[in-house]
This record gives structure tokens, sequence and C-alpha cells, in this order.
């Protein structure tokens, strides 16, 4: 689902968010805290003055002068979120960004930040207290913002002065703020309209969120669906007498959504956390269906005995030891409260549609099923359906935002009207019906029209139904991105396992589709016939895809492992002499080629990132050179072009044998970075590469790079002979530390193996001194490594291993 960004209806006022203030160090606001110091914001963190001094405070003699006392509360929030996993900022060194306080000290400093974000207790009476002192200090004309997730903005602003009033809407982040892509943006009675386009575009560009812009209603659109999707859920579960793991199987990765699934989800939020926001939703008397928010047997009875997840040890699950000390899963039994240990799922209509790789075309095949796992699916389905109907024009004009919520804030792939167009309109019609409900009139008016669809591309722009004038409308924004998806009528070549799109301009660009975006042959064959395109009609190459999972996962094992279990080192030698000639064109074919990573970038994916023109990168991109993982050396370029990056830092000043040996680590390790930034500390992205933070702009904005490479006189470059290796001096390094590894039992024989290999061919061979060499050189060595470490049984047990079980074998 691609964010939503309105067009400004009005001219806004020129904005530069530099310092912005976050009132409440909580587990949000520390975390809301924490992506603003990822974009580069200063931030200042204030929470309370604890009332006294705790116990190992008043031993120290601290009172509550004490400085240490009086950021209690909010060093304490903050190191807790700098120890969470995963973690909340893009790279460690931005901690620094984060300056800490509190009310009573540093709540006058606000009047020098562009943007005060109150992050308090859901409790009207405590916000409204800290707005009447942020108003003593506030300088007028600032942004003030509430991260509340369901009290009306009315009541918020209710009291405060008319230039308060004027800059102050809702913001509500959803956790963790850093990974899910939500922003809704609620403005209030009295908003300037200026400050909702300046937020929504804002929240676009430099937070990398979907923005949605809301009505002032309860639960706004997300948790409002989301609620009474999930409670719903538990109740049919209950009537169906469905276990708690086997409604996590069907409401996870197979239907799109986050494989926590929905009792796995409750635990992790915090069950509380969910009947809070499920009260206030029940009270609502113009709710048609607000009896589906009143809480399920199984909800009260947790409730009841403070079984909350996560955060009381237990929930739906609870983790325990065995006799033996190793970790147990017990799932609760929702008929007996008891613990048992949780089981495995097995529905006849999942295991139909275990091919089916395209979700769209999965759906209809789960409510076509005849076992309880399809009579779950048309009830929940069902009702979600007819629910979201009924909640336009209350809670949104536009059915489109209602998905744009529910996709990027609970991580769906496909938001409720998607699904419905997927399972088909009169089919979900039907459906709703054989549950004895119905959808809201404008469905049947819809259909009556000739109208079969929620949904349409046309000319490659996806548009919506838009419900006032039974027309399709373009959605707002969208002629930002470049959504590969919509650009069906633009494939110039395509195979099975990729395609090749004239994204316009001049630009190919390269989608894979294989599993996890794998290089097999069909993949490298159609990155040779994009280039070969390119370079003949064309002026630029995009390498990027849309995939939810992985840019790429790597080489292809199954076809490396079937020649060399058959010792077949020819056909090895050969398939990887190849794979280095078509990474190595992707740098040095004639026309600019930029790659758009995201998500897992590894093996063969990351060299391939290792070999662009320029990188655009999201964010959120995971890159790494994994290869001993599988007692292998990188071989498609990625250890010769690690030794050219640290070869170009010895001017650094730093020692050659340090940065050298930083390189080698991040590979024998096979270390992956958890963000693009890190990457780039890595040296896997240079200064010149672009991170991108919203995901729905990067194919655009890799293709902006693309034209302006071509358009600035891109000149194909010579292959390089300037790269300086260490020799024997870098070996013997190398092989000491790792005689140390070995004898401490860090690392086993097999490991050691190919550490030596890899320090062999990272320093330049077997030379007596530093010296200068090529690439072509060095990727001779990765080439003979790699093809000796083919024949190791214990390489082939490490490949099969992660083959058949999809784990890693250390032996």
């Amino acid at each position: 689902m691609e964010a939503t960004l309105e067009k400004p209806k009005t001219q806004a006022k020129n904005r530069t968010i530099r310092r912005v203030a976050v009132l409440g160090s909580g587990i949000m606001g520390s975390r809301i805290a924490a992506h603003f110091a990822n974009i580069g914001a200063d931030v200042l963190l204030l929470d309370i003055v604890p009332k006294e001094p705790n116990a190992l405070e008043q031993a120290k003699g601290l009172t509550t002068d004490s400085p240490a006392v009086r950021n209690r509360i909010v060093n304490d929030a903050f190191q807790s979120m700098l120890k969470a996993s995963p973690a909340s900022l893009y790279s460690p060194k931005f901690a620094e960004r984060v300056k800490l306080g509190n009310f009573d000290d540093n709540l006058k400093e606000i009047a020098t930040y562009d943007w005060v974000i109150e992050v308090v207790v859901e409790r009207l009476d405590i916000k409204r207290s800290v707005y009447e002192r942020v108003e003593q200090f506030r300088k007028p004309g600032t942004l003030i913002t509430s991260n509340t997730s369901g009290i009306p903005m009315h009541l918020l602003a209710e009291g405060r002065s008319e230039d308060f009033r004027r800059n102050f809407c809702g913001t509500h982040f959803f956790n963790p703020p850093r990974y899910l892509r939500l922003l809704e943006v609620i403005p209030g009675p009295d908003t300037d309209p200026a400050v909702i386009d300046f937020l929504m575009n804002y929240g676009d560009l430099y937070l990398g969120k979907t923005t949605v812009l809301c009505k002032d209603t309860p639960g706004f659109i997300a948790n409002r669906l989301g609620i009474q999707s999930l409670i719903q859920t538990i109740r049919v579960a209950e009537e169906l007498g469905l276990t708690v793991e086997e409604v996590d199987k069907l409401t996870g990765p197979v239907v799109g959504r986050p494989k926590s699934g929905t009792f796995r989800l409750s635990d992790v939020v915090g069950l509380d956390t969910t009947v809070n926001v499920a009260g206030n939703l029940v009270k609502m008397e113009h709710d048609e269906s607000r009896a589906s928010f009143e809480l399920p047997a199984s909800v009260q009875k947790l409730m009841e005995n403070k079984w909350l997840g996560d955060k009381t040890g237990q929930g739906y699950y609870k983790k325990t030891k065995d006799s033996t000390g190793q970790t147990q899963i017990l799932a609760l039994d929702l008929k007996t409260f008891e613990y048992k240990p949780s089981q495995k799922v097995k529905f006849a209509t999942l295991e139909s549609t275990k091919a089916i790789d395209n979700l769209k075309k999965r759906f209809p095949v789960l409510v076509a099923g005849k076992d309880k796992a399809g009579e779950f699916y048309r009830k929940t389905l069902a009702d979600g359906f007819q629910y979201a109907t009924h909640r336009i024009p209350e809670i949104s004009d536009e059915l489109y935002r209602i998905d744009a919520a529910i996709t990027a804030g609970f991580g769906w792939q496909l938001g409720l009207f998607e699904t419905w167009d997927a399972i088909g309109v009169k089919n979900g019609l039907d459906m709703i019906e054989a549950q004895g409900q119905k959808p809201a009139q404008w469905v049947y008016d819809m259909l009556d029209a000739g109208f079969d669809n929620f949904y349409r591309v046309e000319n490659g722009k996806r548009k919506y139904y838009d419900i006032p004038t039974k027309s399709y409308k373009v959605i707002p924004g969208a002629e930002a991105f470049t959504i590969l998806e919509n650009l069906s009528n633009n494939v110039v070549w395509k195979n099975a396992d990729a395609s090749i799109y004239d994204i316009g301009d001049g630009i190919l660009n390269v989608e894979f589709r294989s599993k996890m975006n794998t290089f097999g042959q069909g993949v490298s064959e159609a990155l040779n016939k994009g280039i070969s395109l390119a370079e003949k009609d064309f002026r630029g190459l995009v390498v990027g895809n849309d995939s939810v999972e992985a840019f790429s996962a790597g080489a292809n094992l199954a076809t490396l492992f079937m020649f060399a279990v058959e010792q077949e080192f020819d056909e090895v030698n050969l398939m990887i002499a190849q794979f280095q000639k078509l990474i190595t064109r992707l740098r040095y074919s004639s026309i600019p080629v930029v790659v758009a990573p995201h998500t897992l970038t590894l093996g063969g994916g990351c060299e391939a990132v290792l070999h662009a023109d320029r990188v655009v990168a999201h964010a959120e991109s995971y890159i790494g050179l994994v290869e001993v993982g599988v007692g292998l050396i990188p071989a498609g370029g990625g250890t010769k072009e690690m030794a050219a990056r640290a070869s170009d830092l010895y001017q650094s000043g730093d020692p050659e044998l340090n940065i050298l040996q930083n390189v080698f680590m991040n590979i024998a390790t096979a270390k992956v970075s958890t963000s693009a930034q890190e990457a780039r500390e890595m040296n896997y992205l240079r200064s010149t590469d672009q991170i991108v933070l919203n995901r729905s702009r990067l194919l655009a904005e890799a293709k902006q790079a693309a034209v302006e490479l071509a358009e600035n006189g891109y000149t194909q470059p010579k292959p390089r002979a300037d790269i300086k290796v260490q020799g024997k001096t870098g070996i013997a390094l190398f092989k000491a530390g790792l005689a140390a590894m070995r004898m401490g039992r860090y690392i086993s024989d097999h490991d050691m193996k190919i550490a030596d290999k890899l320090a062999y061919v990272i320093c330049g061979g077997d030379l007596s001194a530093p010296q200068v060499v090529s690439e072509q050189y060095l990727l001779d060595l990765e080439r003979e490594a790699f093809l000796s470490l083919t024949g190791e049984k214990k390489t082939l047990e490490r490949i099969q291993s992660l083959l058949t079980g999809g784990k890693p074998l250390r032996n």
C-alpha cells in the first residue's frame, strides 16, 4: 500500500524543524525522540521529577535536589530504549542528539524548539495540565502536537490560547515509531490548515511515514478498525473452538500480516492496552456495531488473572524452562485456561495455498476452504469488510485512507478494501450476507452502477472508488511514487524470475521475483538483459523491487549445492566466473546503474549494492556479506570490493591494518547492518549514496538518481589497478588472531579454515610486501578460494542445513 500524501490546499508557512521537544519519556516518548534523532534533529526529552529518592539513591545520601534523582525517570527510560531490541536508533551514535531533562528544570527550554510533542499518560486532565505549563514557555507559532491514541482534539485544546489552538493537532505515531509506518494526523476544530499540510508533507518526506489525515473521531482510523478486528478475531476463535496457535497461524504471514498473528501480538502490545482502547470505543452510542468492542470471555479472564502478556510474564503464551533447561513456549488453552506445550498447526485450507506466492490470488482459496480455517476466514473477513463500509464517512470520506491506516499501522500487506477486491466485491458481498450482515448502502449502489472494484489502475496510476461522485480518482500524492505493480503495461521483457520495466524518462528497472529474490539463472539473465537494453535504447538502469521480504537474500544455493555434491567443480568455477562478470558489469556498463536496496540485502544482493554507480537505500536496509555462514567467502566481487574500499581509506590517518581488520571482521562474522546508516558506517554504503526514509519513495528516488547521473554526463569507468593490499604482513596479523580465537574455542576448525581463505584473499595473497594490485587479480583469488571451499564436506553440511531447515549450522 503506497503512502498517502495530500497535496497542500493552502500556502503552508515555511517551517524548518531542527529542534524537537518530546514531553514524556515512556515507551512511546523515548522512541519518538529516538526517531527524530535518526533524521538529524536535536531532541529535548523531558519527564517528571520523582516525588522522593529511591532506596539506592537514599543510601548514597541523594535528595530530590540532586540532578541524578531529578532526572532519574527520564534517564531510566532512555537507557531502557537504548537496550531494547529491535533498536530504535539507526546508529548508537545518534543518542548524542538527545538531551535529557525534567519538566521542572528544563521545560523553559522549549522556547527555542520548533516542535513540541506531548506524549504523557492517556488522561485528559494530565495532558491539559501539561499544556497549561507549556503555554508559559512555548514560542508563538511553533508546532504543538499530541501523540494521543484516542482523546479528541477538541477536548485537549479546550481553554488554550488562540495561537496554541491554531498550531495544535494530533500526531499519532504507532509503536515502535521507527518501524511502523503510520502517522495519523488529526486536526482540531481550530487547527490552521497550513499546519496540517506541513505535517502531512513532513511526515512523508522526513519521517518516512505513511501520513493519513484523520477525522477527530474515537480511535481515529487505525485503532478503530484494528482493535475491532482483533477483538472479533478472538470472539470467532472462541466460537469455533480454535486454539491460540491455530489463530496465530491463520492470521500471520499466510494473509500478509506480521508473524506475531493475533494472540502473540496481544501479548507484545499488552492486553491492558487493548482493553483500555476497547473500553473507550464500546461507549460510542452512534456506532451500530459497538457491541463488537465488548470483551470476549478469554480477555475478561486474562484481565482478572492479570495475565497481560509479556509485561507480566504470561498472557496467551508463557515461556518456561523444561527439565533440561531449554526454553519452552506454552500456549493458553482457551477452554481450561491452563498452559500446554505449543502445538504445530495444520489445516487443509492452508496446505492448498502453499504453492500460491501471490497474496491476492491466495485469498479466494482461503475463503473457499471447507474446514474450520475457511469458516474462520469467512466470518472474520466478512465482519471486517462490513464494519469498514459503515465507517465511511464517519471516520473517513475516502476508502483508501482506511486501507492506508490499517496497513501502515498494523503491518498488513493488504487493507480491508484491497483484500475484498482480491476476493471479488460481489463474492465478498455474498460472504457478508451469508453471515447475516449487510454492508453500507453505498456498496450496493456501487455495484448497481457497474463498478466492481474498489481500486483500479489506469495509465499506470492507481485509483480508488470515490463514493460521492461514483467515479475513480487518483490517490492524492501517489504520483510521487513509482509502484511497479501499477506498471504492468510497461514491461519490456520478462522471464519466470524477473521483469524489466520502462519506468519513464529513459530509465529501465529490473525487478527480481524469485523466492526471496535470490540470484539464480533467471535473475542473472534479466540483469544482463536489462543492461544490454539500457545500453542500446535507454540512458540508465535501476535495480529494485517492491518486495516486502527482501531486496535479495543472495545466491541461489540449491544449484551450487547440486554441482558441489556431484563434484562438478568446472561447473562451479564457471558459475562463479559468470556471476563475477555479471556483478562487475553493473559498474562497468556504458550507462549509469542505480541499485535500490531495502530490508534483507545479503550476499549477492550486497555485492550488487557494492558495484552500483549509485545506491539509493531505504533506511531499513539490512546489508551484509554473509557467505561464511554457509562455509564460503564472498566471491561475486564482495571480498575484492571491500579490499578496494579499505585501500581507499588508507589515507584517512588510521593505521592501515586496523582499517583492514574492521573490514575482515565484518565479513568473517557475517555481520549484517541493522540500518542503512550502520551499512554506511560499515562502508557497504558510501558517503555519496542516498538514504530514503519513506519506502514508497524508494524507486522514484532511485530513478531520479539515474536521470541525474545520465544528465550530468555519465562516463563509463575503467577497471581499477590501484588497490593496495597488505600481503604476508596482513595475513600474519589475521592468522595470529585466529589462532587465539581457536585456542579459546570461539571458533571451530572449519571456521578457521574459512577465515584463513578470507584473509588470504583480502590481503592479496602470498605477497612479500604491501603492493598495488588490480581488481581482476583479486577476483581470481576470490574465485579460487570459493571453489576450494565448495569441496569441503563441512561446507556442504552448512549449505544443506540452510536449504533443508532454514538454519545456519556451526560445525
